[in-house]
């Protein structure tokens, strides 16, 4: 069974709220709702997220790792929790 990588699953907050600016934006453009599904907010999404994406993801290293706290290396230089 695949592992869903720890730093998507925290970056997806973030990526949420750019759709949902993305949409308000596009509304406000044409005066009406717009639905996250929409070729434009899709498109102005996509940009964003591709445009703060490395910092994005570096920032949720830094957290994931200060919440997971030290781990403990072997004498091998393997983890503490890796099979040999």
């Amino acid at each position: 069974m695949a592992q869903i990588d720890p730093i998507i699953v925290r970056e997806l907050p973030v990526i949420q709220k750019v759709i949902q600016d993305e949409m308000w934006y596009e509304g406000e453009r044409r005066g009406c709702y717009v639905p996250p599904d929409d070729p434009v907010v899709r498109e102005h999404a996509c940009e964003v997220i591709l445009r703060i994406g490395r910092e994005l993801r570096e920032t949720r290293k830094v957290q994931l790792a200060a919440t997971a706290g030290p781990t403990l290396m072997t004498a091998h230089g393997h983890r503490h929790d890796e099979a040999a």
